[in-house]
């Protein structure tokens, strides 16, 4: 039984300027290793909105989630949440239920839920609510995509609060042996024993240190007996 797959698109200007480093992907891969759910793409797309829609339509049509990161804030240029209604040729406007989580959080802090910050409230027909308990403004879910804030601590509250919600298979997991070779060396035999254990994945990462080349190899998988196992042959391979 093959594990539920997951995509993420990341979106916005800064992060394909180099302004802003994304975080969020490696959160999310963490995640969703832990319940079983296997993230096999990953995308950015700017600030456009027919690139966002177009991602959108391709990545929730081939994964069984979507996970997207950014653009759900109250300025101009905060378009996702217009994006994932048009690709879904869903209705959006201000949802009553966003607009009293806004309107308590900013009463409680003095401040006043202007018309930019009622953008934040701006649900499309047929979503479910994302909770947000770091700053309230929720994100949502419509099918099987999964719309989230792009700020990490938001994400990752979002992402929280959403995969206890999602079924998902078994975990993903690695072990890791460090090997003083280059991979030249090793790469022969490593591919004779990845074709031997053909339901895992082996993985080379060189590295250099003090002159000397190496790679950690890691070995990653769903049955921890056979990653055991991989693990005897991989130490009698390179232990000498």
């Amino acid at each position: 039984m093959t594990n539920p797959t997951a995509a993420m698109l990341v979106i916005g200007d800064e992060i394909l300027s180099g302004r802003t480093r994304d975080a969020n992907m490696h959160h999310l891969a963490q995640e969703l290793s832990k319940v079983g759910i296997d993230l096999k793409e990953v995308r950015v797309v700017s600030d456009d909105a027919g690139a966002i829609v177009a991602a959108v339509n391709s990545l929730r049509a081939k994964f069984d989630h979507l996970f997207t990161s950014g653009g759900i804030g109250p300025t101009h240029d905060d378009i996702t949440a217009d994006c994932i209604a048009a690709a879904f040729g869903a209705h959006i406007d201000v949802r009553d239920d966003a607009r009293a989580l806004l309107q308590a959080h900013y009463d409680r802090s003095g401040q006043e839920l202007n018309e930019a910050r009622l953008r934040m409230a701006r649900i499309p027909d047929g979503a479910s609510l994302i909770d947000n308990p770091v700053s309230i403004a929720p994100g949502f879910t419509l099918g099987n995509v999964h719309v989230m804030a792009g700020v990490p601590s938001v994400f990752q509250a979002m992402v929280a609060s959403v995969l206890p919600t999602l079924t998902g298979g078994a975990p993903l997991l690695s072990q890791t042996l460090r090997v003083m070779r280059g991979e030249g060396d090793i790469a022969i035999p490593l591919r004779d024993l990845a074709d031997e254990f053909a339901d895992l994945s082996f993985g080379s990462y060189p590295f250099q240190k003090d002159g000397v080349y190496g790679s950690n190899i890691v070995v990653r998988g769903h049955d921890a007996g056979r990653i055991d196992a991989a693990m005897v042959r991989l130490s009698a391979l390179f232990s000498a």
